[in-house]
């Protein structure tokens, strides 16, 4: 509903004779930027999904291959900013060596990161700032995603990796409930684990 809305209010702008230039392109961006989010929200929805039913199917083949570890998280950024909220930015930072490389199944371990900062993202406000930490060692690799948003109220912190579980501070932004337990069978997998720390209001 909001695609159709801000593509017609777009075709509108563009054939009205009272607007200037730079208040059509204005107008336009705004609405482009409601198409970005609502685009990012409906990807965000299929891939739970998708996952959800490869891993109920017990379709998921673990195909580990030599990751440059930097090198994937920068790219990984690019191809999350046009996701961000209004002026939200990714500080990355990594220990090791900038050419380390993991063993890992690059596309789920890819999912798995790419779903976490989604959350950072869609539980903070327009221009804060998420931290993307990574450390790489003999055997494998520690990451770390740190958001200033809503938090996780202290009585629901038990059921947050449970199927479509959200938390009653986190109904009015969209999503499943499938994101964090799909994570956490995802890194079972590959052979990992997560944990999190929070403070409902602090992130």
């Amino acid at each position: 509903a909001t695609i159709l809305s801000s593509t017609s209010l777009i075709e509108q702008y563009l054939f009205r004779h009272d607007f200037s230039i730079e208040s059509i392109r204005e107008k336009s961006d705004k609405q482009l930027g409601r198409i970005k989010v609502s685009v990012g929200n409906l990807i965000s929805i299929l891939n739970d999904f998708l996952s959800l039913d490869k891993l109920e199917q017990a379709e998921v083949v673990i195909k580990p291959i030599l990751v440059g570890i930097v090198k994937f998280s920068k790219e990984l950024i690019e191809e999350m900013k046009p996701l961000l909220k209004k002026a939200q930015v990714i500080e990355y930072s990594y220990k090791g060596d900038e050419k380390d490389e993991v063993f890992i199944d690059k596309q789920m371990f890819r999912n798995v990161i790419f779903n976490l900062l989604s959350n950072a993202s869609k539980y903070s406000a327009e221009g804060s700032s998420i931290e993307f930490h990574t450390v790489t060692a003999p055997g494998g690799i520690e990451v770390s995603i740190t958001d200033h948003g809503i938090g996780i109220p202290e009585n629901e912190k038990k059921h947050l990796f449970e199927r479509f579980f959200r938390a009653k501070n986190a109904l009015d932004v969209p999503g499943t409930g499938l994101g964090l337990n799909n994570i956490k069978r995802s890194l079972s997998l590959m052979g990992g684990g997560i944990t999190f720390e929070t403070k409902e209001g602090e992130g």
